[in-house]
């Protein structure tokens, strides 16, 4: 069989970018798995989830509460931070509190995830999202999410999905659920973040999923290299509110549409802790559901869909785990 020439030579250049970009995250995996902790603290009173009563929570203004919400009437660029992808800045308001502002298509989506988990018992990041903001010699942005960085709580290194103090309880199992339900792509330990927080000298260590912007989309095949990641998307309401959820159910294992990095995360999660997270979930009213999505700026419309779509997945929940009646309440 003849082969055309350009074809080969097209056919061979696809061949050499797969090479160089699973070469490239070969390498990356390598760096995380051999790099050193900058530092180690001994773990005081580590929480992943604590009880709270969702009726109690505002999920508008969320684990900040009116009391850290931001004073922008005076902005003072501090620096840019160089960790991640997106363009971030810490920043200084008005009342002297430092944020750290994220600029881009994850500022919507993270400030809603924090306050969705938030309402369910977990510890999370502080933020809130600035429909308009000037920096002084960066410029005026629209739906930056700005990140509290109180001096009272020390960011100190990543925890592992794999190996930390709640590895197979209900709260870490519920925790990989709601990424899932939130089609969070990006699942990999290096988004996570342990704080040390000293409440009026009470210390307690946060295990918190500290980056959530990769979620409110779809998620696409991750096991491939990035030029082939065909289908994952980020902050788009209409895509997420048709995205899978669960598949079905095996055995006492609940089988999640869930693919790319971290999926063996997702194995073993049984219908037993599919319940437990089922019994939270069910008691944000649709009041607070319209709230969390609210607080990210989105439009009317996208509220409607996001409210929807989250009670639909949470229904979907409900059938898995033959507790139908909670998904009304």
């Amino acid at each position: 069989m003849t082969v055309n020439v350009k074809t080969a030579r097209a056919y061979a250049f696809v061949l050499l970018i797969f090479a160089l970009f699973s070469a490239a995250d070969a390498q990356k995996r390598t760096k995380r798995k051999t790099s050193v902790p900058a530092r180690q603290s001994v773990l005081t009173n580590p929480v992943l989830w604590e009880p709270v009563d969702a009726r109690d929570l505002d999920l508008y203004l969320g684990p900040g509460g009116e009391a850290m919400q931001p004073d922008l009437s005076n902005v003072t660029f501090i620096k840019e931070e160089k960790q991640g992808h997106n363009k971030k800045y810490r920043i200084r308001d008005a009342r002297g509190q430092e944020w750290v502002a994220k600029l881009g298509r994850e500022s919507q989506p993270e400030t809603a995830a924090v306050r969705l988990l938030y309402g369910l018992g977990y510890k999370t990041e502080v933020n809130y999202l600035a429909p308009t903001i000037t920096i002084p010699g960066k410029g005026t942005f629209s739906n930056v999410r700005l990140e509290a960085r109180p001096g009272y709580v020390e960011r100190l290194d990543e925890w592992k999905w794999k190996s930390n103090p709640f590895v197979g309880t209900n709260e870490l199992q519920g925790l990989k659920i709601m990424m899932v339900f939130m089609t969070n792509w990006d699942l990999l330990d290096l988004q996570n973040k342990v704080l040390r927080v000293d409440d009026g000298g009470r210390v307690e260590h946060q295990f918190v999923v500290s980056d959530l912007g990769a979620t409110y989309g779809k998620l696409g095949n991750n096991n491939l290299p990035f030029l082939f990641r065909l289908g994952r998307k980020t902050n788009n309401p209409r895509v997420w509110s048709k995205a899978r959820f669960i598949k079905g159910v095996e055995g006492n294992r609940i089988v999640f549409a869930f693919k790319g990095k971290g999926r063996g995360l997702m194995k073993n999660i049984t219908v037993e802790q599919g319940r437990w997270l089922l019994a939270r979930l069910s008691r944000l009213s649709e009041r607070q559901l319209q709230d969390v999505y609210r607080a990210a700026n989105y439009s009317p419309t996208d509220v409607d869909i996001l409210t929807k779509a989250s009670q639909r997945r949470i229904r979907e929940l409900a059938e898995a785990v033959g507790r139908g009646n909670l998904a009304s309440r």
